[in-house]
C-alpha cells in the first residue's frame, strides 16, 4: 500500500512549480514510493557508537611547505620574452577600456 497519494503528489509538484500532466501525476506516485521505501530503508541501519564524518576517507593537506628555494631572476624569466614591459612579459591587448 502506499503511503502517498496522487494528492500529495500534486501538492509536491504546485510547491516545486512542477506542471505535471494527470498521467505523470499517477506515475510519480509509484515513484515517489520507491524512493521514500529506500531512504526508509536506509534510516534503519545501525548507527549507535558511529561518529559523523564529512568525508568517508581521511583527508590530508597535501601541499609542501613554503620554503624559499633557488630559482630565476626576473631578467633571466624575461630572457625569451618577445616584448617585456616593467619587469613583466608584454602581451597584446584584447579587450578595450569599455
Amino acid at each position: 500500500m502506499s503511503s502517498l497519494t496522487r494528492d500529495d503528489v500534486a501538492h509536491l509538484a504546485m510547491l516545486a512549480r512542477i506542471d505535471l500532466s494527470e498521467a505523470e501525476l499517477d506515475r510519480m506516485v509509484g515513484e515517489l514510493d520507491v524512493i521514500l521505501g529506500a531512504v526508509a530503508k536506509v534510516q534503519q541501519a545501525p548507527i549507535d557508537g558511529v561518529a559523523p564524518m564529512s568525508h568517508p576517507l581521511p583527508l590530508t593537506n597535501v601541499t609542501r611547505p613554503d620554503v624559499v628555494r633557488p630559482s630565476l631572476t626576473p631578467e633571466e624569466a624575461l630572457s625569451g620574452a618577445p616584448a617585456v614591459e616593467e619587469q613583466r612579459f608584454s602581451v597584446p591587448r584584447i579587450l578595450t577600456e569599455d
